[in-house]
This record gives C-alpha cells, structure tokens and sequence, in this order.
C-alpha cells in the first residue's frame, strides 16, 4: 500500500476548496453504452447552400460531424410532430 501525501504548504484558497470537496458517483454509463446502434437509411437530399454553411460552420466550431447535426434536427421534428 502507497504511503498517503500529506500536503502542508498549500495556499489557502486552494486548500479550503480540497477540503471543502465532494467525491461525487461515477455517472457515466461505459463506453459500450455510449453508441446507440440506430436503423439508418441513405438519402439523397438538395439544401440550400446557407442552410449546409450554417452546419458547416457549427461543425467547425464543435467539432460533431455537419451530416450529424442535419439527422438531429431532423429526428427532434419528426419526433415532436410524429405523435400529433
């Protein structure tokens, strides 16, 4: 067993922050269960050119493939509007 690391020229701050922490639950679910396998189809669809350099830049900037964002936004309408 590792012989525990006391700690004893903090600062101040830093130590109160430590010591007044909470250990909080792994909440995470496994990697295994992060990718949810879906029933996908291929299309062939026509975008306007702002609509595709919105995502586009979206993408830039969050680093979520463009073509994922289009299918989010996407299931979000048809899921609202499905059950109508």
């Amino acid at each position: 067993m590792k012989k525990k690391t006391n700690y004893t020229k903090s600062p101040n701050n830093i130590s109160k922050a430590i010591n007044s922490s909470l250990v909080m639950e792994d909440f995470l679910p496994p990697p295994d269960k992060l990718i949810v396998k879906e029933d996908n189809s291929k299309v062939t669809i026509l975008l306007s050119k702002k609509s595709i350099t919105f995502f586009k830049d979206q993408s830039k900037k969050s680093g979520v493939p463009y073509q994922s964002m289009i299918k989010r936004v996407l299931d979000l309408y048809a899921d609202k509007f499905a059950h109508k």
